[in-house]
């Protein structure tokens, strides 16, 4: 999906790389792990899930560890549910929803900021929902809305020391996320 195709291109423009991903996406990680390496760089692989702050704060480790620090942090977890009503969103799924596409972010963040020099840049995955809302994606689009609104105001918050934030919010795109979570 995006994450995939963002080590990527930033191996090939000479970048060094660590991925996080979910246990269950290893197969997947090896590929992306193996085309950092043609690309001639080095890639540091994070199996975990986002969803604890320990887990926020471990993973940015080793990619310290792994990178000997960080100078561009790019989050993009993903989430979603789909639902045709209100009704049908438990609690569970929405804070669900909110813990890795939000709360990640931010845990993240926090604890890259620790090792992030002046010049650092951090970039993160919002979407056309959070203008744009999907109704049959509620929590997601809400989200989408929310990181808009941290970005802008990280960005303020970090200007004076020299790290720039912004928000990347693409339109539809067709990745592993949508059949993964949508009806056929």
């Amino acid at each position: 999906g995006i994450g995939a195709a963002v080590a990527i291109a930033y191996a090939r423009e000479g970048a060094d790389v660590a991925i996080a991903y979910l246990p269950e996406e290893e197969e997947d990680a090896k590929v992306i792990v193996g085309l950092i390496e043609d690309a001639g760089r080095t890639a540091v692989a994070i199996p975990g899930n986002l969803e604890t702050r320990q887990a926020c704060f471990d993973t940015v480790d080793a990619a310290v560890k792994g990178l000997g620090g960080i100078d561009i942090l790019v989050n993009n977890a993903g989430r979603q549910y789909h639902w045709e009503s209100l009704e049908a969103i438990t609690d569970e799924q929405f804070e669900n929803t909110f813990d890795i596409k939000l709360f990640s972010m931010f845990r993240v963040t926090q604890a890259a900021l620790n090792v992030m020099p002046a010049g650092s840049s951090i970039i993160n995955t919002t979407s056309i929902n959070a203008d744009s809302p999907s109704p049959q994606l509620l929590a997601y689009a809400t989200t989408k809305g929310a990181i808009h609104n941290f970005t802008g105001g990280l960005a303020q918050m970090l200007a004076e020391r020299g790290i720039r934030v912004n928000c990347v919010a693409p339109g539809p795109i067709w990745t592993p996320l949508i059949p993964a979570t949508m009806p056929a």
